[in-house]
């Protein structure tokens, strides 16, 4: 029954672990007046019938660190690939000269700024309620366990090895943040 909670706890950490990446992730979709290629990950345009991401039908580079510059594989594209940037949620308007499509970023105020900070606490607050809703069910789990015959001390043991796991994963979402702010007030 010991393998068992260790069990529970690998996979405690697995989930917490990915829920780490996926606020990675959702804080890098936060625009900090940079432009990176991975702003446009959820912008998709229709490629012969199907949504495909810009990245899969051009190529995308930042030659500085306000600009993004789209270079479609296929020139009819241009339009397609202007039309959903404009569509997006981007707030950015495209450039087209005929190859290339520029975006450039303007670069953000102060109450923008702190919009954008707001925006990332709420970020990292789904990532601990997630992180806490990892360690109710591990702990729910070890109770069952106990409910089946195992002793209370493994169990208890068990619980404690859970909140420690929860308390470091919280403290790299707290880590995550504070980069993210400084990086977003940074100007």
């Amino acid at each position: 029954m010991e393998e068992e909670i260790q069990l529970r706890l690998e996979e405690a950490r697995d989930l917490m672990r990915k829920t780490i990446e996926h606020t990675n992730s959702e804080l890098t979709k936060i625009r900090a007046g940079k432009a990176l290629p991975s702003m446009l990950d959820d912008v998709r345009v229709d490629y012969y019938g199907s949504p495909t991401p810009v990245s899969q039908v051009a190529t995308v580079n930042t030659p500085d660190a306000r600009t993004i510059v789209i270079r479609p594989f296929e020139k009819k594209m241009l339009s397609t690939i202007e039309r959903a940037i404009i569509n997006s949620d981007l707030g950015m308007t495209p450039q087209n000269d005929g190859e290339i499509i520029r975006l450039t970023l303007p670069p953000l105020t102060e109450e923008r700024r702190q919009s954008l900070v707001k925006q990332a606490k709420q970020e990292i607050e789904q990532g601990k309620i997630s992180i806490r809703t990892i360690r109710k069910d591990a702990n729910n789990h070890m109770t069952k366990l106990q409910k089946e015959g195992v002793s209370e001390d493994q169990v208890k043991r068990g619980q404690d090895q859970v909140q420690q796991l929860t308390d470091q994963f919280i403290e790299k979402i707290d880590e995550l943040f504070t980069k993210k702010e400084k990086d977003i007030m940074t100007v």
